[in-house]
């Protein structure tokens, strides 16, 4: 296998296809294709550059329909806006190539890096995956809920997901054909690629500077993600909260016992009206925090049973089918 690999890095004719997502980005789309393509020249004879667009509401689809035909771009617009997950796995759908590479449009993701991608495949590596190589260009709070991501994750699921890597990565094509086969609607990319499982090794590579434009990941969709990444990959909330549910009722029934005592010895004692509002409030904190983490999981189920389709496709050009 190895030596088949090697041999086709050699003669330039692994098939590469890179999926590229990509929302708002007319300033550099023209610029990173052209970039994309003269690297992918060096590296094989043999490639297609799949851009899927995110529902833009710029003219980065009329840039993309703009580029000459020689580049071998192919094109998927998606009726809406359906987040980077949704657009990462249509392109992942539609890949034909022997490898996948996937990566970011705003040159933060370096193209080079691909080479290096490549190298570690043809060493036996089915999935090759960026790391950063570190966060410093983020905000301290960034940094620190990355951090409290991972350690939540490596403690809570029973996959191993690497530390500061993102979805800059190489699939081999058995690890995208397993891809297209998971079902749901609700999608945690990271998380996915890990399940799969496979022989994978990381490469550090180091973040550029956005070409243009701002990042469209606010804290709050940030947020959102790890929430999902969480509830799709671990159910340990649930026995948590149920395992917190048991030690109050066993607090609250010693205490009934207590309180039964001291009434029976002592008599009935008016004071305790602060106790009481105390306890009412924070058994009524714990049941909303418990039904809120249950309706979190109850909501996904209710997306999975509908059957909608992932996306729905606006354009699709460049394509035999």
């Amino acid at each position: 296998m190895h030596s088949q690999r090697q041999q086709a890095l050699e003669k330039k004719s692994v098939f590469i296809s890179c999926v590229v997502p990509v929302y708002n980005e007319q300033a550099v789309i023209s610029d990173f294709i052209a970039s994309l393509r003269q690297c992918l020249r060096t590296l094989t004879n043999r490639f297609e550059i799949i851009v899927v667009d995110d529902g833009s509401r710029d003219h980065t689809v009329e840039k993309i329909q703009q580029l000459p035909k020689d580049y071998n771009v192919k094109l998927l617009g998606l009726s809406r806006n359906f987040g980077k997950e949704i657009a990462l796995t249509a392109g992942i759908e539609h890949a034909q190539g022997d490898v996948t590479v996937l990566l970011d449009a705003d040159f933060q993701h370096p193209v080079e890096v691909i080479n290096d991608f490549l190298k570690q495949w043809a060493n036996g590596y089915d999935m090759v995956y960026g790391v950063r190589k570190d966060r410093e260009s983020e905000s301290r709070i960034k940094r620190n809920f990355a951090r409290l991501f991972y350690w939540i994750m490596q403690r809570m699921s029973s996959i191993n997901m690497p530390r500061n890597a993102g979805d800059f990565r190489l699939m081999d094509r058995k690890i995208t054909d397993a891809i297209k086969q998971f079902p749901e609607r609700t999608r945690f990319m990271k998380g996915l690629y890990a399940w799969v499982g496979y022989k994978s090794v990381g490469v550090t590579f180091e973040v550029k500077e956005r070409a243009a434009g701002k990042s469209s990941w606010k804290f709050m969709r940030l947020a959102e993600l790890a929430i999902t990444g969480i509830a799709s990959f671990s159910d340990i909330p649930l026995r948590v909260w149920s395992m917190i549910g048991f030690f109050i009722s066993c607090i609250a029934m010693i205490y009934a016992v207590y309180i039964v005592t001291v009434t029976l010895l002592y008599g009935a004692d008016l004071p305790g009206f602060p106790t009481l509002v105390v306890a009412i409030m924070f058994l009524g904190g714990i049941q909303l925090l418990s039904i809120g983490i249950l309706g979190e999981y109850i909501a996904r189920i209710f997306t999975e049973v509908k059957q909608r389709p992932k996306y729905l496709l606006r354009i699709k050009e460049g394509f035999n089918e």
